[in-house]
């Protein structure tokens, strides 16, 4: 069932790939965060730069930027000026630096924040993990805010910023929507006019549900990645049926999310995603 008109493939337009493996970069904490300390921005970027360097060596294909160090995480109309101004001023190097396609995501939810760091920065897409309906988080309730996302992004002049969607998003409890199957929820992100469609598991670092990825990519005519779980042991598992992946613990030391990025492990999993695209390809 056709619920829109068919979009041009976003995923392939940005990344120019199959397959597209994005790396996160996991941000130290920010001005205004509970755990920053102070320190000069500059020591934020020279750490992020140093993740971006171990990327380009193993061979993703994209990045995205987290402000993942900034727990707990506030509800997006709480989210500070100065997360923005950080964000935006960490990015930009970034994306100077890796010449790669950047993705951002202001946690927790803050699609409009990270619309306008994407726009300052030049960013091409942006993360939001409740884009349609509600649930409850550790942060409390949080409410799709596709409609308000739509009307920023239109205002500001950045239809080229794309949305990736999170269809059911983790971290939290789904009993809003108990009555609404992961099928329906992935009609409301398409209606409400995402680019690219998420699955994810239920924590960072759980692997995503083949289940889940397939009830999403047979409802849905756009791309449809992983944001968590993908490994160098379940990459063939996980790729064959998804069009793509966001990736962040398991590249780290020892799969912790906190740690610097490992060299090893991303050319592992970069060797393994090159022979499943091989592999797909002569099918």
């Amino acid at each position: 069932m056709k619920i829109f008109p068919e979009k041009s493939d976003s995923l392939k337009e940005i990344f120019n790939t199959s397959k597209p493996i994005i790396g996160m970069i996991h941000l130290k904490p920010l001005p205004g965060s509970p755990h920053y300390d102070g320190q000069s921005l500059d020591k934020v970027i020279d750490f992020a730069l140093k993740e971006v360097d171990a990327y380009l060596e193993g061979g993703v294909d994209g990045l995205i930027i987290e402000n993942a160090w900034d727990l707990p995480f506030l509800k997006p109309e709480k989210i500070g000026y100065e997360t923005v101004a950080a964000m935006s001023y960490i990015t930009k190097p970034i994306i100077e630096k890796s010449d790669l396609p950047v993705g951002i995501n202001i946690l927790a939810n803050g699609v409009i924040p990270s619309l306008a760091v994407a726009k300052a920065t030049g960013a091409d897409f942006v993360r939001v993990n409740q884009w349609v309906n509600a649930y409850v988080a550790n942060e409390g309730f949080v409410e799709g805010k596709a409609g308000e996302a739509l009307r920023y992004r239109s205002n500001i002049k950045g239809d080229d910023i794309k949305i990736f969607a999170d269809v059911h998003v983790k971290h939290g409890s789904h009993s809003i929507v108990a009555d609404r199957s992961i099928e329906e929820q992935t009609r409301d992100a398409i209606w409400f006019n995402a680019d690219v469609l998420i699955a994810t598991g239920e924590r960072t670092g759980d692997e995503t549900e083949i289940t889940e990825i397939n009830k999403i990519k047979n409802n849905s005519n756009l791309p449809v990645i992983t944001g968590s779980g993908l490994t160098g042991d379940n990459v063939e598992k996980i790729l064959t049926n998804a069009h793509g992946s966001i990736v962040g613990s398991w590249l780290k030391e020892d799969g912790c999310w906190w740690k610097p990025v490992d060299v090893d492990r991303v050319k592992k999993l970069m060797n393994k995603v090159k022979k499943v695209r091989k592999e797909l390809n002569e099918k």
